[in-house]
């Protein structure tokens, strides 16, 4: 339960960094159409991990991280696409790029544990 209020508090600060940062893109489409897609994936993340953590079942717990981990891929996608496209010239975009693939390494983890301890036979 510690790893998990460790993710959970990341996430949160992760959707805080990705609100902040949508806020500074530019109004004209391209700035809009991609922080309207950014927004929604970056803050999905959180979202996600918590109705994990009241999951009621282990299934369902790997489903709602599964969901978690693939909007972290498409939050990353829409940040690199943000820096290469050169929307934001004046922030620098390497550091909230690092912990989208952080995040998205540990739900990676987490779901490969949780499907792993799933199968496990309990011998009594």
């Amino acid at each position: 339960m510690k790893d998990n209020k460790k993710i959970k508090e990341r996430t949160y600060e992760f959707a805080i960094e990705i609100i902040n940062l949508v806020n500074k893109l530019p109004k004209n489409t391209g700035g809009y159409v991609l922080g309207r897609q950014l927004i929604r994936s970056g803050t999905s993340i959180g979202a996600n991990i918590e109705e994990a953590t009241a999951a009621f079942s282990k299934d369902d717990f790997i489903f709602k991280v599964s969901i978690a981990l693939k909007e972290a891929r498409e939050t990353n996608y829409w940040l690199r696409l943000i820096k290469d496209s050169g929307l934001l010239k004046s922030v620098d975009l390497d550091s909230i790029i690092s912990e989208a693939e952080n995040i998205k390494n540990i739900l990676s983890a987490i779901v490969k544990t949780s499907k792993e301890r799933r199968n496990e036979v309990k011998c009594i």
